[in-house]
């Protein structure tokens, strides 16, 4: 009979603890053995030895069992029995253990036939009682639900009452304040008139009156912070007289019946759209030539856009923001009530998009026409799919309402809010591809230049600033205001615009009553334009490049030449200019005042 060496058997048992991972205690066993100096070839060895050598062994003494016993069920037999009996124990204790052990699992199985039986009906028991529990919380879960919704829709049917009624507060005492202001004003301008007209006759005599009068230039102190006059007023009586626009070259549209805060032309022909706080926008048709005086609102040259049925005025549903397409075949509109809209030329409803949850501030097309961007007071911008009118996606990065949008390309765009931050964001990009902080209060306006490599930024911290998308702080800090900047533009010169040949310009508008053009390469003041007396809501610069104007709460429109410096042209109406915009010619100027008015002025030079 064939016997293995305690060499060998040492091998096996060392190869088993190295294959299951016993490193440490092959290595005792390896070191004390003597593996090392074995004569036995590893290579002739098969993993998992040992473990087969000892299953060999129990089939061996399960072969030898068998031999002996008489009974039929022998598998079953041997399933009683562990391989450690089959080592240890002889035939004869393994017959009485397998006779022992099937006793014992006839009593098991009664048993356990009796517990099946008690358990079967404790589960039906159960399940019963589970179902009748589910049924209840069920119906307790909908009567909740129910409550809950009842009590929601009650407290937002409180909070819009609360709202409207507070918003109906603060407008009354707005228009009370600013009428009291106007009465203000108009008794300090009268003043100042015969008080300047007394100065002018006594100086006449001494003084020939300069053409420059309206440019303050810059000087810098030790700190770069511009230290000259306080902003002139330019509003001589010569000074005026001389380049006030005259009544046959104004055209005033009447119609609204609240204030219009936006204007826009079309850039595909003679169409001037406004938007108003009296729930309507309209789409004027302006005649090619020279204006008529007062024209009035008529049926035939102009189209009423209702945001809402029936009465107007609701302030939920003023009219905002509005833009024109690239080809000037259909005008959106954005309106408090967070809708925004997009009716054709003849004034029909195309689209109603709705899923912003606050007012709407600004909406912008990008170029190709294919999207249409919102950005709303409940902090979120949203980018349209004008073809299916569906959403696009939705972006909600800021933590304050969204101020404005400014498309940089087709696909991607910039925000600015009230939590100071700007963030560019790209269609398909669940994070800004870029974000810019820097700024220490609302940013009020963003707009990207002509190539879409620089972005403007103003803000009520009393600065603008130039960021680039290949730096992460801001290239130039335009500190040179002394009040909150409102607006700003781009002037259309420079690389990627009609005019390449001239300067690229920024003209930044602010509440000290000041209009600045900025030198954006060096980051330096070109100069203060200095010729209102309140703030400067809206500045706009003609196609060619050439001009400037502005218009301020003060009543007046000044068109500035920023070859020359000064006012070349001026007009004052019967409200506070709130928006002014060119037409795509340059030869005229529409600007929207506070008295529910909009005026159309002829330039001609």
């Amino acid at each position: 009979m064939t016997s293995i060496s305690s060499a060998e058997l040492n091998y096996l048992v060392f190869r088993y603890l190295h294959e299951s991972g016993f490193t440490h205690s092959a290595f005792s066993l390896g070191y004390e053995a003597g593996i090392n100096k074995c004569p036995i070839d590893g290579n002739m060895v098969p993993p998992g030895a040992l473990i087969t050598f000892v299953q060999k062994g129990l089939q061996y003494v399960e072969m030898e069992a068998n031999l002996s016993n008489s009974d039929t069920d022998v598998d079953d037999d041997f399933s009683f029995l562990q391989p450690l009996d089959l080592i240890t124990k002889d035939v004869h204790q393994l017959r009485q253990m397998i006779r022992e052990k099937k006793r014992n699992l006839h009593k098991e199985k009664d048993k356990e036939s009796d517990r099946e039986l008690e358990l079967e009906r404790g589960r039906v028991r159960e399940k019963e009682r589970q179902e009748k529990q589910e049924k209840q919380e069920k119906q307790e879960k909908q009567e909740r639900q129910e409550r809950q919704e009842r009590q929601e829709r009650q407290e937002r049917q409180e909070r819009q009452e609360r709202q409207e009624k507070q918003e109906k507060q603060e407008k009354q005492e707005k228009e009370r304040q600013e009428k009291e202001r106007e009465r203000e004003k108009e008794k300090d301008r009268m003043e100042k008139d015969k008080e300047r007209e007394k100065q002018h006759e006594d100086q006449m005599d001494t003084e020939m009156p300069t053409e420059r009068e309206d440019i303050v230039p810059v000087k810098h102190d030790e700190n770069g912070v511009s230290g000259g006059p306080e902003p002139m007023d330019i509003s001589t009586s010569s000074t005026f007289q001389a380049c006030e626009i005259p009544s046959s070259d104004v055209t005033i549209l009447e119609g609204h019946t609240s204030e219009v805060c936006a204007c826009a032309w079309s850039p595909a022909g003679s169409l001037l759209a406004s938007g108003s706080g009296d729930s309507t926008a309209r789409i004027w048709t302006i005649a090619d030539g020279t204006c008529r005086s007062n024209v009035q609102n008529g049926p035939s040259n102009v189209l009423v856009l209702k945001h809402v049925k029936g009465r107007t005025n609701e302030k939920s549903k003023d009219v905002t923001t509005l833009d024109w397409n690239g080809d000037g075949t259909l005008l959106a509109t954005g309106s408090y009530d967070g809708q925004a809209r997009i009716w054709s030329t003849s004034g029909e409803l195309r689209s109603t998009l709705s899923k912003h949850k606050g007012p709407i501030f600004s909406l912008k097309w990008n170029r190709k026409g294919d999207y249409l961007l919102t950005g709303s007071c409940d902090k979120t911008a949203i980018v349209w799919d004008v073809k299916t009118e569906e959403w696009k996606q939705q972006f909600e990065y800021h933590t304050g309402p969204t101020l404005d949008v400014d498309w940089r390309n087709n696909v991607s765009f910039a925000t600015s809010s009230t939590d100071n931050m700007i963030f560019v964001c790209k269609i398909g990009e669940n994070r800004p591809i870029k974000t810019f902080s820097g700024h220490q209060g609302e940013v009020n306006c963003v707009k990207w230049d002509p190539t879409g490599q620089l972005l403007a930024s103003c803000s009520d911290d009393i600065t603008a600033k130039i960021w680039s998308m290949k730096h992460e702080k801001y290239v130039h800090d335009l500190r040179e205001h002394a009040k909150e900047i409102y607006t700003i533009r781009w002037s259309p010169t420079g690389p990627g615009t009609n005019n390449p040949n001239q300067q690229l310009v920024l003209a930044s508008a602010s509440f000290d009553s000041t209009v600045k053009l900025w030198d954006v390469e060096q980051g330096k003041l070109l100069c203060s334009l200095n010729g209102h007396r309140d703030p400067v809501y809206s500045v706009a610069f003609s196609p060619n490049g050439e001009y400037l104007a502005s218009g301020s709460l003060d009543r007046s429109m000044h068109i500035w030449s920023l070859k020359e410096r000064k006012i070349v042209k001026t007009y004052t109406g019967n409200g506070g200019i709130f928006e002014v915009c060119w037409n795509k010619e340059g030869d005229k100027i529409a600007a929207c005042f506070a008295n529910n008015t909009v005026c159309v002025l002829d330039f001609r030079m």
